[in-house]
């Protein structure tokens, strides 16, 4: 009998035991890569959709699916035009009965919801407008990497509470990790997934926190994490989002506060000069780029995870 369906639609549906067990897997598969290399997508295939544009996402999830012993095809936005050209209901029951595995990469959260509601097969949300949980589990293992000793994770996020954040904020909960969001005051993250979170943290011994206070955020910090201020699909509010986070740029005097073995990341792509200077991203104390690498390696111990 087989196995019931899973879907990686955001960390919410993990347990703390199965986000340990990712990364675990993850670290593995790193140190293993092309050596005995697991191949649970043998004779299978993965479609990716992509709605947005994509780079590390993309090249990532293409090599993971490769590398696990699939074939990996490429569908364009332009090429589906889910729920414009076809509904995203018969894209799912078209897509179930020829391939394995859909990685999706939407505007929409609702799409991939669908994608997963209406589909046998697994569903992997490669970035959303609400989540991008293979971001942060590529974090946790960063940090994992580059954290030595015991001491609990204190991580402020500094920019708009965005899909990257919600991610971050849901799997420090999960983890126990200190978690701050410090932005302007409009740009806070939603009552209700706060709450889900600082629920979470309660039964982890962790504590979720807003504040517009930089410098006070950065002070106790183990790590530093920024985003762009606009995400895709917000350009119409570059210029006003730029004014309003002005003054919350991750710079050399910021990083100057934080204690000075702290780390700094990023998800990438960077606006450098605006979210981030360059001087903090190239910095020995950046974990940006070994964090970009590592989801590569997270993808595949998910993929692994959904198929055992």
């Amino acid at each position: 009998m087989s196995s019931p369906k899973k879907d990686l639609l955001s960390l919410q549906e993990l347990s703390t035991e199965e986000i340990k067990s990712i990364i675990a897997g993850a670290i593995e598969l790193k140190k293993q890569r092309l050596n005995n290399a697991p191949t649970v997508l043998q004779n299978k295939t993965g479609v990716m959709i992509f709605e947005k544009p994509s780079l590390r996402t993309r090249i990532t999830f293409e090599t993971a699916i490769n590398e696990l012993g699939g074939h990996a095809i490429n569908l364009a936005s332009e090429m589906v035009g889910m729920g414009k050209r076809e509904s995203v209901t018969d894209v799912a029951r078209n897509l179930e009965r020829i391939v394995h595995l859909i990685v999706a990469r939407t505007y929409s959260h609702q799409t991939v919801e669908l994608l997963a509601k209406h589909s046998s097969i697994p569903v992997i949300n490669a970035l959303t407008d609400k989540f991008h949980p293979c971001q942060a589990l590529a974090f946790g293992m960063t940090l994992q990497e580059h954290l030595k000793g015991d001491k609990k994770p204190k991580i402020a996020f500094i920019g708009d509470s965005n899909n990257v954040c919600n991610s971050l904020m849901v799997l420090s909960a999960k983890l126990g990790y200190d978690f701050s969001v410090v932005c302007p005051e409009k740009y806070c993250p939603s009552a209700d997934l706060l709450n889900t979170c600082t629920t979470i943290a309660k039964s982890t011994g962790s504590e979720i926190k807003v504040t517009s206070d930089l410098k006070g955020a950065v002070k106790n910090a183990t790590v530093l994490y920024t985003d762009v201020w606009t995400s895709m699909g917000q350009e119409h509010e570059s210029e006003q989002r730029r004014c309003d986070f002005a003054s919350f740029q991750l710079n050399a005097e910021i990083l100057s506060i934080a204690p000075k073995e702290a780390l700094v990341s990023h998800c990438l792509p960077a606006h450098r000069g605006e979210e981030i200077t360059s001087d903090v991203l190239d910095s020995e104390q950046s974990i940006a780029f070994d964090e970009a690498e590592n989801r590569l390696h997270v993808q595949k111990a998910v993929i692994v995870h959904l198929f055992s």
